[in-house]
C-alpha cells in the first residue's frame, strides 16, 4: 500500500490481490488433490459403500451408549435424552464436516518422520492444501450422515420454542463449529512439526473434544468446563448454541450474547491455526536424508 493511500484509507488492490491469489491457489489444490482421491474411490463403489456404512456403525455406537445410559437413568446432568440428542447431533455434524474435510492432517507427523513431507514442499502449490486434501476419505460421509439423523430425531422430539433467532443459530453453529475443528485438525498438525509422534496428542483435541460435547457440561469437572471454554474453545461448537435454542443454563453463568459468538470464535481460532501453521512449517527442516 502506498503511503498516500494508507494515510486516505483507500483499497490498495497491490496488497489484496496476492493474498487473494494464495486463497484462490489453496482452494484449487485443495480441490484438484480431493477430487483426485474421490475419483480413486468412486471406482470401487461396492467398497466404498462398505467403508461408509462401517464409519456410519462404528460412530453410532456412541449414541448407543448414550441410550443405553438412558436406560437406567431419566436425565443426565440434568438433561433429558432429545437435548443430549441435541448435543450429540450438533457435534457429530460440525466434527464430521471438519473431519472430512482436514482429518488427514492426522498423518502429518508420518510424513515428517518418513521425508516424504518434502516432495509436497517442491510442487508450486500450497502445502496445507495438499496435506489437508491428500488421501480425502469420502467415506466419512458416514459419520456425518449419523449425526445428522440423530440431529434430526433431536428436533423432531425436543420441545423447542422456535424464534427466528433460533432458527438462524442452527446452521450458524453447525457451520462455526466445523470451522472450530478443523482450526483444531490444523494447529493439531502444526504441532507435530516439533513433536512428530504426537498424533494421540491430537486426536485428544479432536476425537476426544467431540465425544466430551456429546454430553451436557455438568457432568464435567468445572475446571475441564474453563478449558474447553476459554483455552480450546470447543464450548462455542454446542454447549453455548444449545443452551439459548434448548433454554438451558450456560456453562460457567455466561451471559446469554455469548450464544451468537460462534463465528467470532472460529474466526479467531482459524487465524491463530494459521500462524501456528506458518511457525511450524517454517521451522521444518526435512529428514536430512
Amino acid at each position: 500500500m502506498t503511503e498516500a493511500a494508507g494515510r486516505a484509507g483507500t483499497f490498495d488492490p497491490v496488497v489484496w490481490e496476492p493474498r487473494r491469489g494464495r486463497v484462490v491457489a489453496g482452494l484449487r489444490t485443495y480441490g484438484l488433490v480431493a477430487g483426485a482421491w474421490i475419483r480413486s474411490t468412486m471406482a470401487y463403489r461396492t467398497s466404498f459403500v462398505l467403508t461408509a456404512f462401517g464409519n456410519f456403525a462404528m460412530t453410532a455406537l456412541d449414541f448407543v451408549a448414550i441410550l443405553l445410559m438412558f436406560s437406567r437413568v431419566d436425565a443426565l446432568g440434568g438433561w433429558s435424552l432429545p437435548e443430549v440428542a441435541f448435543l450429540y447431533g450438533l457435534s457429530g455434524v460440525s466434527f464430521g464436516l471438519a473431519d472430512l474435510a482436514f482429518g488427514s492432517m492426522e498423518r502429518l507427523g508420518q510424513r515428517v518422520r518418513d521425508g516424504t513431507l518434502d516432495t509436497l514442499l517442491v510442487r508450486p502449490a500450497p502445502v496445507l492444501a495438499q496435506v489437508a486434501g491428500d488421501r480425502f476419505g469420502l467415506r466419512r460421509l458416514g459419520r456425518v450422515v449419523q449425526g445428522l439423523m440423530v440431529l434430526g430425531y433431536a428436533l423432531v422430539v425436543v420441545d423447542i420454542d422456535w424464534t427466528p433467532a433460533k432458527a438462524l443459530l442452527l446452521p450458524v453453529a453447525l457451520l462455526s463449529g466445523a470451522g472450530i475443528f478443523c482450526a483444531v485438525f490444523v494447529a493439531a498438525g502444526a504441532f507435530q512439526f516439533a513433536a512428530q509422534d504426537a498424533s494421540e496428542v491430537a486426536n485428544a483435541f479432536t476425537y476426544g473434544g467431540t465425544t466430551m460435547l456429546q454430553y451436557p457440561p455438568a457432568v464435567f469437572a468445572l475446571d475441564l468446563v474453563r478449558g474447553a471454554t476459554f483455552v480450546v474453545p470447543l464450548a462455542f461448537v454446542n454447549w453455548l448454541p444449545a443452551g439459548y435454542v434448548l433454554d438451558r443454563p450456560y456453562p460457567l453463568d455466561l451471559p446469554g450474547w455469548v450464544a451468537f459468538t460462534p463465528p467470532l470464535a472460529a474466526a479467531a481460532c482459524c487465524a491463530l491455526a494459521g500462524l501456528a501453521w506458518r511457525a511450524g512449517l517454517r521451522s521444518y527442516r526435512s529428514t536430512g536424508s
